[in-house]
């Protein structure tokens, strides 16, 4: 085990990096944190900041002395680099996982070969496999980029072989994935943590919902049948042990007729377990502590009823800060923001968690002053003088 006392180091300063150092912070350890932004929010909390590139040798060098333990908070790390660490301390989760789950084509194939379902999907890497590709998985389809696409970005909807070849264009003919469109009833995810010695603890099954390919809100405990939560957990915890994983996992599914699409594995903490921050004994991140250290796994258990929101750059109009009073006269929510100095377009800026006894009552109440922080935001922005319509990302029906 690795104690409190002990150093630890974090690849990425974001948001993910910056709930972790507070976590270890609070846990007796030392943080070190390493991203090229002299402004990450991470580096806010961290005991020191590396302001070094993710393949800067010199930093990576520094780190592998000093750190007795590393993870990452995204998965786009150069597996190199989680292997050059590897060589003098312990790292977790290891290069391997990390590598799968940061190209596409790798952890569709990872998921094909071990029996996991997934949408039909295929692998574009020159003109023919797109040709190919759309005989094989049909239209419509989505067309995305293997490495570095998240919140919808580096993603298109195609509707023909026209189309595909446009879209690849603009892609600049960097390898893809081309992936049926699914029709589902909702989107879950699992998120677990995984010990060394195996021992695995999963949070309850969330639901998320989205608006224009950003997670909006997600809702715990998840409205699915028990069956297809069960299968959902039994599904994620297999695919940890297929991958030898170490640290905290999410996987993301489909729900189509009850029955479950693995769309994404995230290596790390996620968006949809921000709600674990207030509602559970454990938190995500106090649980990445642990898994990276060998702790004992901490308890998941839900403690109540919990709808997570995330806040968008959006909101920031004409960059008048968000009248927080709406958020902070409920008593039962929770504000975390993340410290970000720019607030753009779909960026995410902070989230709040309404705990309530009922899942319709934090949802309802959710909804209700998501509205009322989006009209807020208009009326901010009408009084500018270049004002913008808010886009759809932060407002409800």
């Amino acid at each position: 085990m690795i104690l409190p006392g002990a150093t630890l180091g974090i690849l990425g300063g974001g948001q993910l990096g910056r709930m972790f150092t507070v976590a270890a912070s609070n846990m007796g350890y030392r943080t070190i944190v390493l991203d090229p932004d002299p402004h990450s929010p991470a580096s806010q909390f961290a005991t020191e900041h590396l302001c070094a590139d993710f393949q800067d040798a010199k930093a990576i060098d520094s780190m592998a002395k000093r750190c007795d333990a590393v993870t990452t908070e995204f998965e786009n790390v150069p597996a190199a680099t989680l292997q050059a660490l590897a060589a003098a301390c312990t790292v977790r989760p290891g290069a391997h996982a990390v590598a799968i789950a940061q190209n596409r084509i790798l952890e569709k194939t990872f998921l094909l070969d071990n029996g996991f379902p997934t949408a039909r999907f295929a692998a574009i890497r020159t003109p023919e496999d797109l040709e190919a590709g759309l005989r094989t998985v049909g239209t419509p389809a989505l067309l995305k980029v293997a490495r570095h696409g998240y919140d919808g970005k580096g993603q298109t909807r195609v509707a023909s072989l026209e189309d595909a070849n446009a879209a690849w264009r603009e892609m600049r003919h960097e390898p893809c994935v081309l992936e049926s469109q699914v029709t589902f009833e909702t989107e879950v995810s699992v998120l677990l943590a995984r010990g060394a010695d195996g021992a695995v603890a999963v949070y309850p099954v969330a639901e998320n919902k989205h608006r224009n390919g950003i997670l909006d809100m997600t809702l715990v405990p998840a409205r699915v049948s028990e069956a297809c939560a069960h299968d959902a957990v039994a599904m994620a915890t297999r695919i940890a042990a297929r991958l030898d994983y170490i640290g905290v996992l999410a996987v993301e599914f489909f729900v189509v007729n009850d029955v479950l699409l693995v769309n994404e594995i995230a290596p790390r903490p996620h968006n949809s377990g921000h709600y674990t921050l207030d509602a559970c004994v454990t938190s995500q991140f106090e649980q990445q502590v642990r898994a990276i250290c060998g702790l004992p796994l901490g308890d998941t258990r839900l403690l109540t009823p919990v709808v997570m929101v995330n806040l968008l750059g959006d909101l920031w109009h004409n960059e008048h800060t968000p009248p927080w009073q709406i958020l902070l006269d409920h008593a039962n929510l929770k504000l975390h923001l993340y410290g970000k100095r720019e607030a753009r377009s779909g960026r995410k800026m902070g989230h709040y968690n309404v705990l309530a006894p009922t899942l319709d009552a934090a949802y309802a109440q959710a909804r209700s002053i998501l509205q009322e922080l989006a009209q807020s935001a208009r009326v901010a922005g009408s009084a500018g003088t270049d004002h913008h319509p808010l886009p759809s990302g932060n407002v409800l029906p």
